[in-house]
């Protein structure tokens, strides 16, 4: 390398030292946006959609998946908090007119700014590994949603199975303990979902 190639580093380097703050911000700026908009998405999937996913799962399972997301919840909104004060800073009591003053507060809030971004990413993974762990509850424990069960009403009484066809001239189910049955659509009065039979 060239000695005007070293010295354009040197200088380089040296202005690092007052460009670092700056460009701390702006990382920090964007691990913000990125943190908020994760917090909103998971509080709009929770509050439109989660209640009726959930409600098909075990009670303990319920209780996990909850927990799990809203423990998510808190550590994305931690994370955005942090974010924001890495990113904005916080107010200061006195204005630095000094020189070396503003050195060591530039150093100082360089320290913190690093520290904050540290945990605002950790926050980030942590509730993105939450939700998924929420997920992952409920797609473990959530029955399987192919069987329907119906409670089919006749004239003679009442019978209860897997729905299997449904057309103009007959309902047929199979049922747990005498497979599968067909029973003419004139004697069927109603047909209704069960939970179980």
């Amino acid at each position: 390398m060239s000695t005007r190639s070293d010295r354009r580093w040197a200088e380089l380097a040296r202005e690092l030292e007052f460009t670092r703050l700056p460009e701390l911000r702006r990382q920090a700026e964007g691990w913000r946006n990125g943190l908020t908009g994760l917090t909103a998405l998971l509080a709009v999937l929770v509050l439109l959609k989660g209640r009726d996913d959930l409600t098909g799962l075990p009670a303990w399972a319920r209780g996990t998946a909850t927990g799990l997301l809203v423990a998510a919840f808190v550590l994305l909104t931690t994370g955005s908090l942090l974010a924001v004060r890495a990113a904005h800073g916080t107010p200061e009591r006195e204005i630095l007119l000094g020189g070396q003053a503003l050195r060591r507060w530039t150093e100082q809030e360089v320290a913190r700014v690093t520290r904050a971004l540290a945990w605002a990413s950790v926050c980030c993974v942590l509730g993105v590994i939450l939700v998924v762990g929420a997920l992952v509850v409920a797609w473990v424990t959530t029955s399987d949603s192919a069987t329907h069960r119906v409670q089919v009403r006749t004239n003679t009484g009442v019978m209860c199975g897997e729905l299997i066809l449904v057309d103009p001239q007959q309902v047929a189910i199979r049922t747990e303990t005498g497979g599968q049955i067909s029973l003419p659509r004139a004697t069927v009065q109603s047909v209704q979902p069960a939970k179980s039979c």
